[in-house]
């Protein structure tokens, strides 16, 4: 990411879960978002576990909101300016921007927008890309939910001037503090899931209980294919 912005290439980086990885077998869109992002990493451990039973012994996991706090106090050092794209409403985003700057004193935040829950208007996009141009950011955290965020920085990473855009999903609620993490021991075991769920059982049950199952059966065909084909 740093050599990336000190290049000023164009690029874009997804913290990846499995709801993505499924929906990318559904959504040609989401699909395409996904196979044309610079870095793709996997947020959920149990893709982490799918890695290594396919032979890709050194994968860890890269948590979203981790991979953002981590950079932040990178950034708070360097200077390098954010900007915050995404949230459940403006006092949301307003609130992340707050708590970000007390728990990284000096951390640079060029700007911010909440856009509204829904396809934009050409205008309001148009809008929305001469804000970020406009603030001089180095790199654009977008926080709009997979796969929203992937598509919208796959159809905007030619407009925009930020070297770096990253779609790190619900990290915007955990760091503005809407939304607990679970705890370290569930994360590590996969559960997260399950924590999330009974914190937001009205809007997640349909995700995962649609594609969760899915998963497991999708990788359990591909892992037959890999130990047929070694």
């Amino acid at each position: 990411m740093d050599a990336m912005i000190a290049a000023d290439s164009r690029g874009y980086v997804t913290a990846a879960a499995v709801n993505l990885v499924m929906l990318a077998q559904e959504e040609p869109a989401t699909l395409a978002a996904t196979l044309a992002a610079t870095l793709a990493v996997p947020d959920g451990q149990p893709l982490v576990w799918a890695l290594h039973a396919l032979g890709h012994a050194r994968a860890t996991r890269v948590y979203g909101p981790d991979l953002m706090a981590n950079f932040c106090a990178r950034a708070a050092g360097t200077g390098t300016p954010i900007y915050l794209y995404g949230g459940r409403n403006e006092d949301a985003r307003r609130l992340l921007e707050e708590r970000l700057g007390e728990r990284f004193p000096g951390l640079v935040i060029a700007g911010g927008s909440s856009p509204p829950f829904r396809v934009l208007s050409a205008e309001e996009d148009e809008h929305e890309i001469e804000l970020i141009n406009a603030s001089g950011a180095a790199v654009v955290w977008v926080g709009t939910g997979q796969p929203r965020q992937e598509q919208w920085m796959h159809r905007m990473r030619s407009r925009l001037l930020p070297p770096l855009l990253v779609g790190v999903g619900a990290a915007f609620d955990f760091h503005a503090g809407l939304v607990s993490q679970a705890p370290a021991w569930m994360q590590r075991s996969g559960l997260e899931w399950s924590y999330r769920l009974s914190r937001e059982p009205r809007r997640l049950w349909r995700r995962y209980a649609r594609y969760n199952p899915l998963f497991v059966a999708g990788f359990a065909r591909q892992y037959v294919r890999y130990r047929r084909e070694r």
